[in-house]
């Protein structure tokens, strides 16, 4: 079996514990709580500075960003998750929620576990109809504190917000220091800026000490765990791989949540290729009208030799997928991101799912079929984006890396990147001039060695490589065929190429678990939720095997790994089993033997999804 078995990245079951959420005591890194506000107040800039103190204390962090798709009024909340074993995954188990929106007060006040805390600003009185006796509520005149210390409307909401920081780091003992470097480090250039949000910070965190018992049973203490790591978002870190893989075009039209990753390729091409005696931009991004013409850029310019990619969502590949059929039949490199987002049609756009599986493999019209990389974390991110460019160049087709706006936007705590200096990029069979200049004539859709792979030629490095390329039916010459025969020889090819690079694509992650019979499998984001669950399972036991898939066509360690297991639950984030579906159809698994669990509500999975999935179909499948 070709598929990666890896050591397991986090503790055995028998320290997964589950306190989080298991009721009142003293739990110390091992909490969650998020901050409900309303869009465009800038309270993004406040939410950022808690999640990076907390992980400069050295403490595993993670941070989920939940916001409307509107510019500003709409309530917008931010979760923060604090665990000291590493989970990653989004918990909705609150112990604490810091209510700044009146709007959303009812359902913050809900959503609060039995036994926790609501801080809310007590400028103006809650409603007590509201209130609950097994929550306790912290009011501070946060509000009012910052009418009293600031002047402006804008500085008084902007400050508020460093407010209930401040009140929050006296609550969960954030330690004051790292948050002023923090700020220090924020506000470098702007002098009067540090002034105003120490203040600010002073505000929430001295009334806190002074009213209310600090620090509460959920608290923050020092440790060593964030080493090595950074916290980045999975667009900035594909932009990145991006750069580190030679690309030089890119195209795009914005669309929520892929924009950001065009915007960081951007900052890094400003910065490392602009030549610095000529001031010379070595590179070309082209924001076009529609993505339609984004993909034609794309594959223009992979048709002339240079590495290319746009990044979009699912609406934007339904409107690239004419483009998408031409590259695969021209057999043209190009390199999609595809940021999912929940659908159909503009669906929820700030939402993640996992809902263009299907659409992805199969993109276009006629028989086609893609290569596709499902990151699980803004690392593959990065890795697969080196990756796709060289399976796109070797296969001279179109690649797609596929993660979700879950990976792309949010920020996640992962190792430090890593890079081989030895890498060159693989550009595939390309002719050069003395090759084509030997031949005797250059056959373009000619595979010679049985791979599904024909060598090209670019354009300008010799004449005799010159061919007419086109979307209509051509032979292996190049020349176009209405010819039966002809026709079949392409397709049939293409249909090799596609089965070669299922041994090139990222193998499965598989992760085996002693007394499992049972087996689960997922993709992308869902992997966090996931090793949590199996975890938790664990001790419940219900021991599974888990299979991540991380490329597409499947390679036939996927196959073995089904068949392998009579019951295997299939974990994804959309509504008809996209995932499920095509496992079904590559590799002819008995549909009987995969059990579907679905979440695709648009928020980030959480372990408690997965299992509570599972146990509810075992409560209902004979043993």
């Amino acid at each position: 079996m070709r598929g990666a078995r890896v050591a397991r990245l986090f503790p055995d079951p028998a320290s997964a514990n589950g306190r989080n959420g298991d009721g009142d005591g003293d739990r110390v890194n091992d909490f969650a709580f998020k901050v409900g506000t309303v869009n465009g107040t800038g309270s993004a800039s406040a939410n950022s500075l808690l999640l990076q103190s907390i992980f400069r204390m050295g403490i595993p962090v993670t941070g989920k960003n939940v916001f409307p798709s509107n510019i500003q009024g709409l309530p917008t909340w931010y979760e923060i998750r604090v665990s000291r074993d590493g989970w990653t995954a989004r918990t909705p188990d609150f112990d604490l929620i810091v209510a700044m929106n009146p709007a959303t007060h009812e359902r913050d006040i809900a959503e609060v576990r039995s036994g926790g805390w609501l801080l809310h600003d007590s400028s103006w009185p809650l409603d007590a109809s509201l209130l609950r006796d097994d929550v306790t509520f912290i009011g501070i005149p946060l509000g009012r504190m910052c009418v009293e210390a600031f002047s402006g409307g804008r500085e008084r909401t902007l400050m508020k917000n460093i407010a209930y920081a401040g009140a929050l780091a006296a609550l969960i003992d954030l330690d004051l220091d790292v948050v002023k470097d923090a700020i220090r480090a924020e506000f470098a250039k702007k002098p009067k800026s540090i002034d105003s949000n120490f203040l600010a910070l002073h505000l929430g965190y001295d009334y806190a000490k002074a009213n209310f018992a600090c620090p509460l049973p959920i608290r923050l203490e020092r440790m060593d765990a964030t080493r090595g790591h950074v916290l980045m978002d999975g667009n900035t870190a594909a932009a990145l791989g991006c750069v580190y893989a030679g690309a030089t075009v890119g195209a795009w039209y914005p669309i929520t949540p892929a924009t950001s990753l065009m915007d960081a390729f951007g900052r890094f091409c400003a910065r490392y290729r602009v030549d610095a005696g000529t001031g010379e931009r070595r590179y070309c991004i082209v924001q076009a009208e529609d993505e339609l013409a984004a993909a034609g850029v794309v594959i223009g310019a992979g048709w002339a030799g240079a590495r290319a990619f746009t990044p979009t969502a699912g609406p934007g590949i339904s409107l690239m997928g004419e483009f998408i059929g031409l590259a695969y039949y021209t057999e043209i490199p190009a390199v999609f991101f595809d940021v999912q987002r929940t659908g159909p049609s503009t669906g929820m756009p700030t939402r993640t799912q996992q809902g263009d599986l299907l659409s992805i493999a199969y993109a276009s019209h006629g028989d086609t079929k893609h290569v596709a990389l499902f990151p699980a974390d803004p690392a593959e991110c990065f890795r697969f984006a080196v990756q796709a460019f060289d399976l796109a160049e070797r296969f001279q087709t179109p690649v797609f890396v596929v993660s979700d706006l879950d990976i792309g936007m949010n920020d996640w705590m992962i190792p430090r990147l890593e890079w081989n200096d030895a890498w060159r990029p693989d550009r595939g069979e390309v002719l050069t001039a003395g090759q084509l200049q030997a031949m005797q004539r250059f056959s373009r859709y000619l595979d010679v060695d049985g791979d599904g792979v024909a060598a090209r030629s670019l354009p300008g490095v010799d004449p005799k490589g010159a061919y007419f390329t086109r979307g209509s039916g051509h032979d292996s010459h190049a020349a176009y065929t209405e010819d039966a025969d002809a026709y079949r020889e392409i397709v049939d090819r293409l249909k090799v190429k596609l089965e070669t690079a299922a041994r090139a694509v990222p193998p499965p992650e598989i992760r085996e678990r002693e007394g499992a019979e049972m087996a689960i499998v997922a993709l992308g984001g869902c992997n966090g939720a996931v090793l949590e669950a199996a975890a938790r399972l664990a001790i419940d036991g219900i021991p599974l095997d888990y299979m991540r898939i991380r490329g597409f066509p499947f390679d036939v360690a996927v196959g073995e790994f089904l068949r392998a297991h009579d019951r295997v639950f299939v974990v994804e984030q959309n509504r008809d089993g996209q995932l499920r579906s095509l496992l079904q159809l590559e590799t002819g698994i008995a549909g009987d033997r995969l059990i579907s669990i679905r979440d695709y509500g648009g928020v980030p999975l959480s372990a408690r999804a997965v299992m509570d999935g599972v146990t509810a179909q075992l409560a209902e499948v004979p043993a």
